[in-house]
């Protein structure tokens, strides 16, 4: 289970290597079954048992125009892109649902069911699986509410209109509580992320209408 987070802080991001041929939040590519011709320890650090330990150094690949991550054993290249987070405004007459976060960043602080996507799923399957994480919640997508872009922490988050199929839930295992909101009664003062500021108030300027034009960033947040 991945650890949800909607609004990562900066310097939070940096990706790690798993056996030496993926990543926890990144893609990779490489010749992974071409050992480079010159280099001594090619592949070897990926054979069981191998004691050479992963080493990259940031250069240009060839045909490339970025600086990427490439081992220097086996010339296999760490690409860094931004990761996709999805998540939804969840309703139940008209009461927002909110979790407390369990985890840092932001432990303690109120925010919507959201996180990163998993391989293999939709995005509307990952705003699913997030709110059963957070929430112990089964909820029925309606419409792509906002897409913002936060290129600061290297997020696109795709927000969704949702409401829960049934009143029942309780605190994920990311989730210190999990309420329902009145609008006025909304913690604002102890939301967790911009995002969730932005989120709740599109949401609110749409409540009543059943086809919307999803929203980006507030004129006043790029991001």
């Amino acid at each position: 289970m991945p650890k949800s987070v909607f609004g990562l802080l900066a310097g939070e991001m940096s990706n790690s290597f798993e056996d030496g041929t993926t990543s926890r939040n990144g893609n990779v590519s490489g010749e992974l079954d071409k050992p480079q011709v010159g280099k001594t320890g090619a592949m070897k650090h990926r054979e069981a048992g191998s004691g050479l330990e992963l080493s990259f150094g940031r250069r240009v690949p060839e045909g490339d125009s970025v600086a990427r991550d490439i081992c220097d054993h086996c010339g296999l290249i760490h690409y860094d892109n931004p990761k996709i987070v999805v998540g939804s405004v969840v309703t139940f007459e008209k009461k927002f649902l909110l979790c407390k976060r369990a985890i840092e960043p932001r432990k303690g602080f109120w925010t919507l069911p959201a996180g990163f996507m998993e391989h293999g799923e939709s995005v509307e399957e990952g705003a699913c699986r997030e709110a059963r994480e957070e929430a112990n919640v089964e909820i029925r997508i309606r419409d792509v509410l906002a897409i913002y872009s936060i290129p600061r922490i290297a997020q696109v988050q795709i927000m969704y209109r949702a409401e829960m199929t049934r009143p029942e839930f309780s605190p994920g295992v990311e989730s210190l509580d999990v309420a329902l909101f009145d609008w006025d009664d909304i913690p604002w003062d102890e939301l967790a992320f911009p995002s969730v500021h932005w989120a709740l108030r599109h949401f609110y300027q749409v409540v009543d209408k059943s086809v919307i034009t999803p929203f980006t960033n507030p004129e006043d947040a790029p991001g």
